[in-house]
């Protein structure tokens, strides 16, 4: 039996440069999204219900597009047609974002750029694993990091490129989004569309037929895949069901009782949903009508492999900590180091550019800790790297509350963007050796619902903590976001890796 052929260097670095452009859109997204809110009259502690719409968009759209894509083959490929129509999608959201007028259409138009950039995106991830063998993966999650970590310098330093090299006004009359702001965007959705563009040309896929045999070459040299339990009846399901309908509406009558923020009421609709999901499950069995998307997205999550299971509590605390540090970073710079809060001021608008350079920073830094990840995992061990990699980017945003100078942030920058190049490699060769190509894509997607759900708990809880625990003071989020990275790093060694020596 034919196993996958070891891709060269150029093969590697074409698949993956598409991540360039995608990455551009999320960058100018993380940092500036925060700034067109506040622009627009967003409260800061409205500033997480609004951005909820991000992680909400990714829980519904990767596990489909993942699942679409397992089970599509035509003459661009099985991966390739979504990577293209999504960075058309994309492109388009990020020439109307900068122009929204009025604060819901600029949350509505994140919904929607946010889709668009999942449709390019989820494929890719599943990409790597249908692509290379094994012993790959973690080079080619790691390029991934690279073109990420490179791409976010670029798109996050570039409102304060327009500003000091080509003189381009850094304010507006109130409500008004900045000429920098807007030009950024616009830039970015041409090189996102330019970049996925040479890898959906310049890249051949395997067909299904060639995956299969692939797959069964690589369980016979190793038992990668565990055997498929019997599936759940329609009395697993609707008793499940009945269990999450009941923490619904128990967390949503608490809230509702002692009148706490409303923002909680998303834990309390998502038991509600993920309750009703089981039964509709249970309805569809009984019926024989399981031959569908939404039935095997949901049988398929119940029937995680068990590294992937292991891996939520790491993702969980890791994308805790990510969506704390971009929610609130630019509050906690202007306010905590800059003394300012006023989104009209030059004060503010200097100290937002400045949170874009450290986003910057912190992604050079993962470009090139994408090169040392694979060195420190083959000296080591996968988990090994991880742990430490998350130890690192835990103290550095712990450290942003100690460091007073602005200009001194760098330093905590070094950290986290070690972490941030392991957070998006590792993590994903380890789950794709658990995984067989044919649900390669709807696993990936479901994977995503480890870094959705605690992105939601963040935005839904963060403004209760920020509110009413930190007296206002968003440095303490970013303290939170630390320990919580730490956190990860320990629940890493528990993680099984059939490849660990």
């Amino acid at each position: 039996m034919a196993q996958k052929p070891q891709l060269s260097f150029w093969q590697i670095w074409n698949m993956c440069f598409g991540f360039l452009g995608i990455q551009f859109g999320f960058a100018l997204q993380n940092s500036n999204v925060s700034r067109i809110f506040q622009t627009l009259g967003a409260d800061i502690n409205d500033i997480p219900i609004l951005w909820v719409a991000a992680p909400l968009t990714g829980l519904l759209v990767q596990p489909i597009i993942g699942y679409m894509s397992d089970n599509t083959w035509n003459r661009l490929g099985r991966r390739r047609p979504y990577f293209l129509f999504g960075a058309l999608l994309s492109t388009a959201a990020l020439f109307i974002m900068p122009n929204s007028p009025y604060l819901w259409i600029a949350a509505g138009m994140l919904w929607i750029m946010d889709a668009s950039i999942n449709i390019a995106m989820e494929p890719f991830r599943a990409f790597v694993g249908d692509m290379l063998p094994h012993k790959q993966r973690t080079r080619g999650y790691a390029m991934q990091s690279f073109f990420i970590g490179v791409s976010s310098v670029v798109a996050s330093c570039l409102p304060w490129v327009f500003t000091n090299w080509f003189d381009m006004s850094n304010i507006a009359p109130a409500g008004e989004i900045p000429a920098t702001v807007k030009y950024s965007f616009y830039f970015g959705g041409a090189v996102l569309l330019m970049a996925v563009m040479w890898t959906v040309y310049s890249t051949k896929e395997y067909s299904p037929a060639q995956l299969k045999e692939f797959d069964h070459a690589e369980a016979a040299q190793l038992s990668l895949i565990e055997p498929r339990v019997k599936t759940r009846n329609a009395s697993e399901y609707r008793k499940n069901g009945l269990l999450w309908i009941l923490a619904g509406l128990i967390i949503t009558g608490v809230i509702y009782n002692f009148d706490w923020d409303a923002q909680l009421y998303l834990l309390g609709g998502g038991a509600l949903i993920f309750g009703l999901m089981q039964f509709i499950c249970a309805g569809l069995q009984e019926k024989s009508r399981t031959e569908n998307g939404f039935y095997h997205i949901v049988d398929d999550f119940f029937h995680m492999p068990k590294t992937m299971k292991q891996l939520a509590v790491v993702q969980f605390f890791s994308w805790f900590a990510l969506f704390s540090m971009w929610i609130y970073t630019t509050s906690a710079v202007t306010s905590y180091h800059y003394g300012n809060s006023d989104t009209s001021s030059i004060i503010y608008n200097n100290g937002a550019d400045w949170v874009g350079i450290l986003f910057a920073t912190y992604n050079g830094f993962a470009a090139l800790a994408a090169f040392l990840i694979p060195v420190v995992a083959n000296r080591t061990n996968r988990k090994i790297a991880h742990m430490i990699n998350l130890f690192l980017g835990g103290a550095g945003l712990i450290s942003m509350y100690f460091i007073k100078d602005p200009n001194l942030l760098w330093i905590s920058m070094i950290g986290v963007g070690i972490a941030w190049a392991s957070i998006l490699s590792v993590p994903y060769s380890l789950l794709s050796s658990s995984l067989p190509s044919h649900k390669m894509g709807v696993y990936m997607g479901i994977f995503n619902f480890f870094i959705v759900i605690p992105q939601i708990l963040a935005a839904s809880v963060l403004g209760v903590f920020v509110k009413h625990l930190f007296g206002g003071q968003a440095i303490y989020a970013l303290v939170l976001g630390g320990c919580f990275m730490i956190i990860a790093g320990l629940a890493t060694l528990r993680v099984d890796d059939p490849y660990c020596s």
